[in-house]
């Protein structure tokens, strides 16, 4: 649900949203509001955020945050992405209420209601504010799309697509290897 407003908001307007148990996003300026996630999008959420950590715990290189915590890409988009990874270079980026810049890497996961905007609205986002690699699960089709940059200045690749039966990794967690059946049973 998006709330048109004649001018765009930012994040002094985020802050005073209701604290009502839905998640709040500015994007492009506009307020969208979501409700809370189901059950198979929790479950798919906790696996990766485990393999994530458990990963970090014995190759320390970064960190990961979960919904809700706030990434502030630009005075117009504040996002709040399923999921985040922080290498220790963006680590600075880190405030005591969110992050304020690019993380490396953004994990979000469709629902019905978010679909559209994950694949296109957020992505454009993620894309012109410096993500390294995004990362879209779809629970309905077993599978997830990876947008990645070649280099910092260049734009997201095609997105590779991981299939049920593949391991999905990538460059930025070198030798972390998640078997997606594992991801996304049901």
């Amino acid at each position: 649900m998006s709330k048109h407003s004649p001018t765009k908001l930012t994040y002094d307007d985020y802050l005073q949203f209701p604290d009502d148990g839905l998640r709040h996003e500015i994007i492009e300026g506009e307020h969208y509001v979501t409700a809370s996630p189901a059950t198979r999008h929790q479950r798919i959420l906790l696996t990766l955020s485990y393999l994530f950590q458990s990963y970090l715990e014995t190759h320390p290189i970064g960190e990961i945050f979960f919904a809700p915590f706030d990434v502030l890409l630009s005075e117009f988009n504040v996002l709040v992405p399923d999921l985040i990874y922080i290498s220790k270079e963006r680590s600075g980026q880190l405030t005591l209420k969110n992050l304020q810049g690019a993380p490396d890497l953004v994990v979000e996961i469709l629902s019905p209601s978010t679909k559209s905007r994950d694949r296109h609205l957020k992505r454009a986002v993620y894309e012109r504010t410096g993500v390294e690699e995004y990362w879209i699960v779809d629970p309905d089709q077993d599978v997830v799309d990876v947008y990645r940059r070649h280099d910092p200045t260049s734009a997201f690749s095609a997105p590779i697509r991981y299939e049920r039966t593949e391991i999905l990794n990538t460059p930025l967690l070198p030798g972390l290897e998640m078997r997606l059946d594992k991801i996304v049973r049901s």
